[in-house]
């Protein structure tokens, strides 16, 4: 009995020595270098905003000034920036509304475009027939200004939503032909010979060697291009109406509202600036990920 009541014993023992010698776990310590590293990335351009705010306080509260200063902008415009989820119908929405829509048209016109660019940027860059036939078109309708597009968007399409996805797909097209068929042709020459060696077929190659060695260029374009999009829905917006940034943005103008205005572009400007991070970031992990494949 004795032996056995040891036995049992034995792994109560041995548990209540473990949770004995385990030491508590201590919370991450924020070291110094951390600090010094928020500081610099933070403290710049906090104080350059700071300082252009007071520049502008200074410049637009003299009797005569053109923009309001910062100060009345908040107290003119604290509605909408207080209300931004109101819905009462129609056009008369709060701006997460007005940017959800632009956003939307945004992420549908560059899906496109970041498909047919891809896939077209591929081709001019593997085929040097294609490059010569393609390349002077596309040179001359990339500079074709955004706008110059949307009437005949309008005539072909005879809808402002459908429209206004176009734009932002022939704007936004370009540089990632561009740059996707540069990448392409800077593929290094052994690469194509292990895929020779391989006997990769032509899907293969495709998804295993372009896009992989290619990775950082497409998303080069891929930056460049959200930008042109969301730069040009929001001049587009302002020609065919209904809910959008741009929309709003012009209906503000109509209606005098100048401290609307200087808010919803600080809104353009803050989702345009998360726009092309996320384009980064998931770029940033895209090539990391083919680095280390």
């Amino acid at each position: 009995m004795a032996n056995t009541s040891t036995i049992a014993a034995a792994p109560i023992a041995a548990k209540a020595a473990a949770k004995a010698d385990a030491k508590p776990k201590r919370a991450p310590r924020i070291t110094m270098a951390t600090l010094n590293t928020i500081a610099k990335n933070l403290i710049p351009p906090v104080v350059v905003v700071i300082a252009f705010l007071v520049i502008w306080e200074l410049l637009c509260s003299r009797p005569g000034a053109g923009l309001p200063p910062p100060s009345r902008v908040v107290t003119e415009a604290w509605d909408i920036i207080a209300h931004p989820f109101y819905d009462n119908g129609g056009t008369d929405k709060g701006l997460f509304w007005h940017i959800s829509a632009s956003i939307q048209r945004v992420a549908l016109g560059f899906a496109l475009a970041t498909i047919v660019g891809i896939l077209t940027g591929t081709l001019i860059g593997q085929s040097e027939w294609a490059m010569r036939g393609l390349d002077p078109i596309f040179q001359v309708l990339r500079t074709i200004p955004p706008l110059a597009w949307l009437p005949l968007s309008l005539a072909a399409f005879r809808d402002g939503q459908p429209s206004a996805i176009f734009v932002i797909f022939i704007t936004s097209i370009w540089p990632i032909i561009i740059n996707t068929a540069v990448g392409i042709r800077n593929i290094p020459q052994d690469y194509r010979n292990v895929a020779a060696v391989l006997r990769l077929n032509p899907l293969e190659f495709f998804a295993k060697i372009m896009l992989p060695s290619a990775a950082p260029y497409i998303f080069t374009g891929l930056r460049i291009g959200i930008g042109l999009s969301w730069l040009a829905i929001v001049a587009a917006e302002m020609l065919i109406g209904g809910v959008g940034i741009g929309f709003f943005i012009w209906d503000a103008w109509n209606s005098s509202h100048i401290s609307e205005i200087i808010v919803a572009l600080v809104y353009v400007g803050i989702i345009g600036f998360i726009l092309d991070r996320f384009v980064a970031f998931v770029g940033t992990l895209v090539t990391r990920g083919t680095a280390t494949a």
